[in-house]
């Protein structure tokens, strides 16, 4: 199961990070955030479309050339669940939808292989959520028929509401691979990645 719309979330204000954006670091030689298009580009066979807002023009200049479209959420200052709006509103593709972090450093293309795999042989018409000890991790597999959903209330669009108000529309699976529940919102976690010692402080 490739043939996903991935929507990676890049939109944010990095307050965490200080001075700088966690995005724009570099992973592997990369940006942080075309890292994570070329790891989902790999896991999937369409274009991936990243949802930015802060600093627009230059995640879209760490993005050029490569496999990804960006739009931009004006209206990304009122938190990520906008974002997740204006990605899902922006993917005309039917099918399911991977909605994912732009700062998963740890996530590789196999994990999401792996996502996939697991939400084929479940219930593909449930949203499904990795899931270790209780803690929940991304990316999500949105099912075409719960995409508007999602956009049904205006003042709490997304995945976060949605999942905890309509249990019965979700599916958890035991993925056990740190890349899952990893992201990277600090100076602190950034010098643990460096040191590849990210996955300690999981």
């Amino acid at each position: 199961m490739r043939d996903v719309t991935a929507i990676i979330l890049a939109a944010g204000l990095s307050r965490r990070m200080g001075d700088r954006n966690k995005l724009l670091l570099s992973v592997g030689g990369v940006p942080m955030i075309r890292h994570m298009v070329d790891v989902y580009s790999a896991a999937t066979t369409r274009p991936v479309l990243v949802v930015t807002g802060h600093d627009a023009d230059d995640v879209a200049a760490a993005l050029a050339g490569s496999a990804a479209r960006t739009v931009f959420n004006a209206d990304y200052a009122n938190g990520q669940p906008t974002s997740v709006a204006c990605g899902l509103r922006a993917s005309n593709d039917a099918g399911a939808v991977l909605i994912g972090l732009g700062d998963q450093p740890l996530l590789t293309a196999d994990d999401i292989r792996a996502l996939l795999a697991a939400h084929a042989a479940a219930d593909p018409q449930r949203i499904s959520i990795p899931a270790m000890d209780q803690r929940r991790g991304n990316p999500i597999v949105v099912p075409d028929a719960l995409r508007s959903r999602l956009l049904e209330d205006p003042r709490s669009p997304g995945c976060k509401t949605f999942t905890r108000a309509h249990p019965e529309h979700v599916q958890f699976h035991a993925l056990t691979s740190l890349g899952f529940f990893a992201d990277m919102d600090t100076p602190e976690a950034y010098e643990a990645l460096i040191a590849g010692k990210l996955e300690e402080t999981v």
